[in-house]
């Protein structure tokens, strides 16, 4: 079996697990949304990024140094499980009192209290299953990977849904997160000792403190983009209200599900390009090249689209009651765009083992992010978090471009002129369907059409796309 096949064959399991995954979390969101409405749904937008936020704290990083190292020495998986899992322990312990030391220091309401605090024992449970389910992933077992993300996330499904037919509230939808993982983890742990491994139970303090300490830069970077990506909705709760948050929060949801496209994108289209520029070290550009411009093909138009149907978006998915979100998913759509830009940028990078470059360059990000939200939430409110949002990602991309070009790594002209060509054509299919003024639906199928028509006629795809293409069919 190649080795090309073999890719295809571990990220298979995870490929089917992650649409499963957005399926459920994208219908449990829209269940949710509707049942809670825009105050209490907000009360849990605060709690998820609040615990997203300090979660580090429930293993300062531990987890990812210990994989790591057992990805590289399978016979150490005992000793570094057998202390890792209590050392875990410890500092989740740790980490839940200092939640609710936040939450008292913040003045936050009994309702808010209680379930950020079911939302903490939840976000610990869940850095258990990780732990496990990143142990599967070290073996190069994608399979238990896979079976146990799916697991998870249908069983959370189906509790939400009990939670809301029963009419158990915030309570029981927090709840019901919290029963979810607990299984998820038992089966996690059971796979591991009947597969992998079983864990040499210790406390070593030498060697907690050796891989404490080696973890610590894991930390920094995990804690940086968790600021990055959810201080806006923490500052929101406390500068303008529950409300704007869960206006806010709806939109984050939506977005989230677009991002799927660049998880599809890692799991379907890097192994090949890896086969088509086999290891050559030189060929990281082109990789870079391909990367944006495919992932640009596919999400502008998904943008231009969004911005035009975001009211008939909004209505359809979560109801009147959530009428302010359309202006955020406007602005907020952009961010996908950004975010594919960014991620190619950050693969080339980590290629050229430049991983404390990335770090530096989200800690100027997250930075800009909570200075530049302390300025337009007061006057924008949710608005304001959304535009914050989009100028922080066009700020990471262009450092990140400024890195790569000084790096040595330049761009041909012609990703410059094919970026033209799909803006173009993004531009025709959005002034299409401006003039055209065609019901949602409709538009669906209509602006395909018009939209591959005009990349057609403008040449996009060259001979290297069209061997690409190829490949993934399996007709080469």
């Amino acid at each position: 079996m190649s080795q090309t096949k073999t890719i295809f064959k571990n990220m298979s399991w995870l490929f089917v697990s992650q649409i499963i995954t957005s399926i459920c979390g994208f219908i449990w969101t829209i269940l949710m949304a509707r049942y809670l409405g825009v105050e209490q749904y907000g009360i849990f937008g605060f709690a998820v990024s609040l615990t997203g936020i300090l979660c580090i704290l429930f293993d300062f990083g531990i987890g990812i140094h210990s994989v790591r190292h057992i990805a590289t020495d399978y016979d150490s998986a005992p000793k570094y499980l057998g202390n890792a899992i209590p050392l875990k322990g410890l500092f989740s312990i740790f980490g839940f009192f200092v939640i609710l030391i936040v939450l008292i220091l913040m003045n936050c309401d009994e309702l808010t209290i209680t379930v950020t605090l079911l939302i903490t024992i939840e976000q610990i449970i869940k850095k258990f299953v990780e732990l496990m389910t990143a142990t599967f992933q070290a073996f190069e077992e994608g399979k238990f990977q896979g079976i146990s993300n799916t697991l998870l996330n249908v069983l959370t499904f189906i509790f939400i849904l009990i939670a809301i037919y029963t009419d158990l509230g915030l309570y029981g939808i927090a709840i019901a997160y919290i029963v979810a993982n607990m299984i998820a983890l038992i089966y996690c742990y059971h796979i591991l000792t009947k597969h992998f491994t079983n864990p040499n139970y210790e406390f070593d303090k030498e060697f907690c403190k050796m891989i404490t300490i080696a973890a610590l830069p894991f930390a920094a970077t995990a804690i940086l983009s968790s600021i990055y990506y959810s201080i806006d909705m923490v500052m929101l709760t406390n500068m303008v209200g529950n409300y704007a948050t869960g206006i806010y929060n709806a939109t984050y949801k939506l977005i989230g599900v677009l991002t799927l496209f660049y998880g599809i994108y890692s799991a379907v289209i890097f192994p090949v390009m890896s086969k088509f520029f086999k290891n050559d070290e030189s060929m990281l550009l082109t990789l870079y090249e391909k990367s944006i411009k495919y992932l640009l093909l596919a999400i502008i138009p998904i943008a231009i689209a969004t911005m035009h149907y975001s009211t008939d978006i909004i209505h359809l998915i979560y109801g009147h009651q959530y009428d302010a979100s359309s202006s955020v998913l406007s602005i907020l759509i952009w961010t996908v765009c950004l975010l594919f830009i960014s991620g190619a940028g950050n693969t080339l990078l980590n290629a050229s083992y430049k991983e404390v470059t990335v770090t530096k360059i989200y800690a100027i990000a997250a930075v800009f992010n909570v200075v530049l939200n302390l300025i337009l939430i007061p006057y924008l409110s949710y608005n304001g978090a959304a535009i914050t949002t989009v100028l922080s990602d066009v700020l990471i991309v262009v450092i990140q471009s400024y890195v790569i070009y000084k790096l040595g790594h330049r761009p041909n002209k012609k990703l410059y002129y094919d970026i033209i060509k799909i803006i173009t054509g993004s531009a025709i299919l959005g002034i299409a369907l401006n003039i055209l003024h065609l019901n949602m639906w409709v538009a669906l199928p209509v602006g395909i059409i018009i939209y591959f028509a005009a990349i057609y006629l403008l040449r996009v795809f060259d001979d290297d796309d069209k061997y690409v293409i190829k490949e993934i069919l399996g007709k080469n």
